[in-house]
């Protein structure tokens, strides 16, 4: 038995650390005179803006069918880049012309590994500055810091959940190409991926926390809404990773008829590889019409929940009407796009485009939340250290 070859894995992390060098420069160069605190925050949410960016480049590699462009991991044919495994690449392209494995999609494959890379090298180094930080102060310097800039801070365990997130998100990352396409495994990347955002973005609004004062009943309901879009998001990536999007081809029907026929065994069997059915035969075309009539209607419900939220919001006024105009037109986008998809044949950028959406949306779900969470317990906040 051969052993793990870690050769490709360090040039990996070495490129990670180079990617994330510059940003993490330009960080530090804006940042110089600033507290603590604000050097922090500023860290956290170019993390937010990079991490948006990965996760628009995933769907980019999953919507061009480059997820296995490079079929092992976490190399390309035992080398840290395509240029590497040219030949390789090649004998798999000319074995099969329109296969996983070509040129381009193998660069499509590796340049979001180095992304990934590059944005886990930020958030250990968030990490490690939270850390630092968290150790050096002392309770006096965080009062005085506190009076005299008024920024909150958080736990360090924060940025720690985040880098042990980001590891597991780098784990199904592997497993996704490992195990081939696995449809929860992918689904599950995705949902990481998201997770992601959320938590990260909630650790930027506490270093500057601006609470928010609604009523319990709104704050229920934004949390309610909240779960409700993740799980739309969840059943989106079950259309997407099992290619459901053309089962149905007009809108509102779907194949001519408001109810053809579906199969819910087969299409919401969790467990099983890609292309098959609950017992391991091929998958029927009536599971990817379940598959997608379930996330239509899902639609339905989360399009009158906003509608119900964002009237609440804005009897709120001030920041309830600006979160509700941001609501009602990250979901008019969704629902554009959502369409576009439908009746324009899954169109690339309307795929991404729709992605976009759903990560915009739970990112204002994350904001609003953690301004309520600040406005209904400013004990979660430290002084800052």
């Amino acid at each position: 038995m051969t052993g793990f070859d870690f050769a490709p894995l360090l040039e990996l992390l070495f490129m990670a650390a180079l990617l994330g060098g510059g940003p993490l420069l330009w960080w530090y160069l804006r940042q110089r005179s600033a507290t603590p605190g604000q050097r922090l925050r500023a860290l956290t949410v170019m993390t937010v803006f990079l991490t948006f960016d990965l996760i628009l480049f995933g769907a980019f590699t999953r919507l061009t069918d480059s997820g296995l462009g490079c079929p092992d991991w976490p190399g390309c044919y035992g080398t840290s880049s395509p240029m590497a495994a040219s030949a390789e690449i090649h004998a798999a392209q000319a074995a099969m012309p329109t296969g996983p494995v070509t040129h381009h999609k193998a660069w499509v494959e590796m340049v979001h590994r180095y992304l990934a890379g590059g944005v886990g090298f930020l958030i250990l180094v968030l990490a490690a500055q939270s850390w630092w930080r968290h150790l050096r102060a002392d309770r006096g310097a965080r009062a005085a810091s506190r009076e005299a800039g008024g920024q909150g801070a958080i736990s360090p365990w924060w940025s720690t959940v985040s880098l042990i997130w980001v590891l597991v998100q780098g784990l199904f990352g592997a497993w996704t190409v490992t195990m081939k396409l696995f449809p929860a495994i992918v689904t599950t990347h995705l949902l990481l991926a998201l997770g992601l955002l959320m938590l990260l973005a909630w650790q930027a609004e506490a270093y500057a926390p601006r609470p928010l004062q609604w009523p319990r009943g709104l704050r229920r309901g934004m949390l309610a809404f909240t779960v409700l879009v993740l799980v739309q998001v969840a059943l989106g990536g079950w259309v997407s990773t099992n290619y459901a999007v053309l089962a149905c081809q007009d809108f509102p029907t779907c194949q001519g008829q408001w109810w053809p026929p579906t199969d819910f065994e087969h299409g919401f069997t969790i467990w099983r590889e890609l292309g098959r059915g609950a017992h391991g035969d091929w998958l029927p075309f009536e599971a990817l019409t379940a598959i997608h009539l379930t996330h239509r209607m899902g639609a339905l419900v989360v399009v009158l929940a906003l509608l119900a939220l964002a009237a609440a919001m804005w009897r709120q006024r001030g920041e309830g009407r600006r979160w509700a105009g941001r609501l009602l037109a990250v979901g008019a986008w969704q629902l554009a796009s959502g369409l576009s998809n439908v009746v324009l044949g899954w169109p690339l950028v309307a795929a991404l485009a729709h992605t976009g959406g759903a990560a915009a949306l739970l990112l204002i779900c994350s904001l609003v939340l953690a301004r309520l969470h600040a406005g209904g317990r400013k004990a979660f906040l430290d002084p800052v250290r």
